[in-house]
């Protein structure tokens, strides 16, 4: 049985009508749809995510409709994860090889399935020229605030990606949700934002400023942001680098099964972000997760007993790589090993995936 938090959601957030809203004052009317009906849904289930679902899978690229969680349910996945780093460059395709073009094409499927997108952004180092791995300097984040030496540089990327979100539009014009989760898993230090790298006030300025000009100085008004964190042992660490309620619409953690304390610590957090999400009248997510499917094949079902108590409204695993890659699979794969459970976890009463999802009806 799911367990209902019985916690009130915050007064600023409420329309008339008790009816959430999103942080964005202007947000558009799709956007606020889409985020009331979030919280509608969470109370009735968990949908499923997948990273490039439609882009490629296992021993295959590019094949239009393809999935690999299609090839083995029958059915899509309910959200649909993007990756748009190297978009700030210039490039014609993202650091997994995906076109930016077709990104924008899925995007707009998914919206018209009643699906939902979200984008994750691993951006260049702005300071250095490395990737978002590089951590050689603790001067990135400062460099790239206000009056910082590469500040009208980063505004460069900030540009780039502002006209990536612009032209995620229906043929009549529509501007099209999404859901966008920058500068995350902040909570380690392997990304040139993370803990080690910049002061917690740099941090959170850093969010204050991105969107604050992307919605003041670019109009983009079609974006739930999601506070995104690796894991983390206690409340206090997940909200030391918070930004604020007034930009953050939805509370995330990535946690992935590399070790045998992850039962313990899924539970922990699931627990604390959905408290805190019922706190703060926000969304609740596990926003990136995977687990070693070639030898725990009943990894699905032990996932799923774990968060079924909590009120999420979705888990995506990542990507399911078509080149050789340094991980295997975080989703399923036709004929894999973990294709049964993955079925029983598909058939669960508790998990939502493309097919309950009525065209269109989330954003109306």
């Amino acid at each position: 049985m799911r367990l209902v938090i019985l916690m009130a959601f915050a007064a600023s957030l409420f329309a008339c009508g008790n009816k959430p809203l999103p942080s964005d004052v202007k947000a558009t009317k799709e956007t606020v749809k889409l985020y009331q009906n979030l919280h509608k849904l969470k109370a009735k289930g968990m949908m499923y995510g997948h990273q490039d679902a439609l882009a490629y899978g296992k021993n295959w690229y590019g094949e239009e409709g393809r999935s690999d969680v299609k090839d083995v349910c029958g059915d899509y996945p309910a959200v649909y994860g993007w990756e748009i780093g190297h978009l700030e460059l210039g490039d014609e395709y993202s650091l997994d090889s995906v076109y930016f073009d077709d990104i924008k094409k899925w995007i707009k499927t998914v919206y018209e399935r009643g699906g939902i997108n979200t984008i994750s952004w691993h951006l260049r180092n702005p300071l250095t020229g490395g990737s978002s791995w590089d951590t050689s300097s603790k001067a990135v984040v400062k460099s790239i605030l206000p009056n910082g030496e590469k500040h009208e540089f980063f505004k460069t990327y900030l540009d780039e990606l502002a006209e990536f979100l612009l032209d995620l539009k229906t043929d009549d014009g529509i501007y099209i949700p999404v859901m966008f989760r920058p500068f995350h898993e902040h909570t380690g230090s392997w990304f040139w934002w993370g803990r080690d790298l910049c002061s917690v006030e740099d941090y959170k300025a850093l969010w204050h400023f991105t969107v604050d000009y992307l919605q003041n100085e670019k109009g983009i008004h079609h974006i739930l942001y999601v506070y995104s964190t690796d894991r983390f042992e206690t409340k206090d660490q997940y909200l030391e680098r918070y930004p604020s309620d007034d930009i953050v619409d939805v509370l995330g953690f990535d946690l992935y099964d590399r070790d045998k304390d992850y039962p313990r610590l899924l539970d922990y957090c699931a627990k604390t972000v959905t408290q805190l999400a019922a706190e703060k009248g926000k969304i609740a997510v596990v926003s990136e997760t995977g687990g070693p499917l070639a030898t725990n094949t009943e990894w699905w079902t032990q996932v799923l007993d774990i968060l079924k108590p909590y009120e999420l409204a979705y888990v995506l695993t990542w990507r399911n790589p078509f080149d050789s890659a340094d991980h295997g699979n975080y989703g399923p794969s036709k004929g894999s090993p973990d294709s049964e459970n993955f079925i029983q976890f598909y058939n669960d009463s508790e998990t939502i995936f493309q097919k309950e999802l009525t065209p269109k009806k989330i954003y109306d």
